[in-house]
């Protein structure tokens, strides 16, 4: 089930990334408000099964709480009692589901043998990166697409969610509360990650070096 998990919140970026470039209101397309509906059914079977067969069920409850809330369909909630919703607060609740989805990728990542752990660690902070910087270019694109002139389509997004990851700098300046507070969190996700890249990369270098040293010490 943590594989169809992953597998439908993989289909709904997919939705949400045709959406964006489209220019489509998430409330006004029922195709992804059915296929999210569905899919936060599931994720949430997903955490009562496992309760299910847990020995501990009060206790894995309060545990999985959170990401049991997290699947909750609240869209397909608002969009059937017709609730007014903030665009920029509409298009964060459309990600919510995908909450669940990296728990489980983490759980499934680190479900490993030992001697993988550097290696497996480093590519689930790659991965992490690389969603942060998408979901981040989306959500920039709809908050700035219209009002700032440097974004006209969502490459241009992507350009400055890259050059303000790795606080290069870009030509193309936010103009939105919105676009100024995901600079920041780019420019201090890239402060804190890169200097990890780098130590994860010297640990591996320095344990390969001191296992082949060891090889050549008993072969001698």
């Amino acid at each position: 089930m943590h594989l169809d998990v992953v597998i439908l919140s993989l289909l709904l970026i997919v939705l949400i990334t045709l959406d964006t470039l489209r220019n489509v209101s998430f409330l006004a397309d029922t195709t992804y408000l059915k296929v999210q509906f569905w899919c936060c059914l599931f994720f949430m079977a997903d955490v009562f099964v496992e309760m299910l067969f847990s020995v501990k069920k009060r206790k894995y409850l309060i545990n999985h709480l959170f990401f049991l809330l997290v699947s909750v369909p609240y869209l397909n909630i608002l969009h059937y009692f017709d609730i007014p919703l903030d665009n920029h607060a509409e298009y964060l609740l459309k990600f919510v589901p995908m909450i669940r989805a990296a728990y489980v990728f983490t759980i499934v990542t680190g479900a490993t043998t030992s001697s993988k752990w550097v290696k497996n660690m480093l590519a689930t902070y790659l991965i992490v990166l690389i969603v942060g910087v998408y979901f981040c270019s989306l959500t920039f694109f709809v908050a700035e697409n219209g009002v700032n002139p440097g974004v006209t389509d969502y490459w241009s997004s992507l350009l400055w969610s890259i050059m303000s990851l790795t606080t290069a700098g870009c030509s193309i300046h936010a103009m939105t509360v919105t676009g100024r507070v995901l600079g920041v969190v780019l420019s201090a996700v890239g402060l804190i990650f890169f200097p990890i890249f780098t130590v994860f990369l010297t640990n591996s270098y320095t344990s390969e070096q001191d296992a082949g040293g060891t090889t050549s010490d008993k072969q001698g």
